[in-house]
């Protein structure tokens, strides 16, 4: 990512902040599909995801995104999908709601919350060592994935081609980017995010997209 892009402040509106922490979800299943089908993936959506996802103390809350809106974009171009503006893939959205109901299950279990902050932050000193899209800390953020929220009943089953799934670094790039989502997710309820109003608030949510378009 370009360090020299400018910070833009992140809206004070709530609303636009869900939205962006929205965007990270979906952004996050988006490239899961894209993965999945081609084995290539966006590098400047990619690298926003992990680098969100290793900086366990962001100094505010835009820098959790790398400072611009537009590192979110292709989420953005999902929740307009969402909302109804554009044509929807579905699998991208069963995966970015599978992301926000696996994210309840674990924010709700305070001993995987605990072990998971503590992989968090050993993987912020291996991408600080190392870089943080170096595939030895893809492959930790897959690992964290797999020994915690991997271990729930409710999984996603992650739909593309067998032989790209089966690659080498395949399946711990697919489970960063799942983490990236939960990551991504958490926030959006940090920030009020909830599943009922992305139901009966979707006007609200298309202002907020209309305010970071």
């Amino acid at each position: 990512m370009n360090p020299t892009t400018p910070i833009h402040r992140a809206p004070d509106s709530p609303a636009a902040r869900q939205a962006l922490a929205l965007a990270g979800v979906f952004q996050a299943a988006s490239l899961v599909d894209e993965l999945a089908r081609t084995g290539q993936v966006d590098t400047r959506a990619w690298e926003t995801l992990i680098e969100a996802t290793v900086d366990t103390n962001p100094a505010s809350f835009e820098a959790i995104y790398g400072g611009h809106p537009n590192n979110l974009r292709r989420g953005l171009d999902t929740l307009e999908a969402l909302v109804g503006r554009k044509q929807a893939n579905p699998v991208v959205l069963r995966y970015g709601f599978s992301l926000l109901m696996l994210m309840n299950k674990l924010r709700t279990n305070n001993a995987m919350m605990d072990s998971l902050g503590q992989q968090l932050t050993r993987i912020q000193g291996q991408a600080e060592h190392f870089g943080s899209t170096h595939e030895n800390v893809v492959a930790s953020l897959g690992e964290a994935y797999q020994e915690t929220i991997s271990t729930f009943k409710t999984r996603i089953v992650v739909q593309g081609d067998p032989s790209l799934l089966q690659s080498r670094m395949m399946p711990e790039r697919v489970r960063a980017c799942l983490m990236a989502g939960i990551r991504f997710g958490l926030l959006w309820h940090q920030q009020g995010g909830r599943r009922w109003k992305l139901v009966f608030q979707r006007k609200a949510l298309r202002r907020a997209l209309d305010s970071l378009s």
